[in-house]
């Protein structure tokens, strides 16, 4: 954690700008809120429309994207710097429970061979998903580098993940709604699942906070 701060802190914005990008990280974060929680009532209607276990495991990652934004508002107000280090267990513990979740419910659509239903709906969400996150990540990435904080720059690798995990849900559907491959929807699940506890993983230890989100974006 010490290492990540100090190299976050060489990057620092000055003082006189500081107060702009705290208020540019705060409508990063509202905006993620809302976006995310309308994508996840969306997902998970949809998904337990078409019993599809990925459309409704992405929407339930889309909450954990609304509580990691929360978290950034919460640590944003300022306070010791074991503030960060909480702030950043939190976000790693919400990918923890969407994974445990999502392992648990696809192996069971495996085992049972519980197919998933078409469904035009989530096809669509995911496409304008995958529009829409990798700037929203680029953004909260460069705003969190630009003011020295980890917790934004960490919730920007949870904003990057829901992209992969757009890419991952539109395959997905598309094959089970094209050529009636059933069984892509719980594998894509699990995708989403190990995706999930690579990210918790390197939230929790820091490792994920200055490299993720920029290396996979081009940032």
């Amino acid at each position: 954690m010490t290492t990540r701060r100090r190299v976050l802190s060489d990057v620092a914005a000055p003082a006189s700008t500081r107060e702009e990008l705290q208020r540019r990280g705060r409508l990063l974060a509202w905006s993620t809120i809302g976006w995310n929680a309308i994508e996840g009532a969306v997902a998970i209607g949809a998904g337990v429309s078409a019993s599809s276990l990925a459309l409704v495991g992405f929407g339930l990652d889309s909450f954990v994207e609304v509580f990691a934004a929360t978290v950034v508002l919460w640590q944003l107000r300022g306070g010791p710097e074991e503030r960060e280090e909480r702030a950043l267990r939190l976000i790693a513990v919400s990918f923890f429970l969407l994974a445990a979740y999502v392992v648990t419910e696809a192996a069971r659509d495996l085992i049972s061979g519980q197919e998933a239903g078409e469904s035009p709906l989530g096809i669509g969400l995911a496409a304008v998903s995958l529009a829409v996150m990798p700037a929203l990540a680029w953004a909260k990435r460069r705003t969190g580098q630009a003011l020295g904080n980890a917790v934004l720059v960490a919730d920007s690798t949870e904003t990057a993940l829901c992209a992969y995990l757009s890419a991952i849900l539109l395959v997905g559907l598309l094959l089970n709604a094209t050529i009636g491959w059933w069984w892509a929807d719980p594998l894509a699940a699990l995708v989403i699942a190990g995706l999930a506890v690579r990210e918790g993983r390197e939230t929790w230890r820091g490792d994920g906070c200055c490299d993720g989100a920029g290396r996979r974006l081009g940032g």
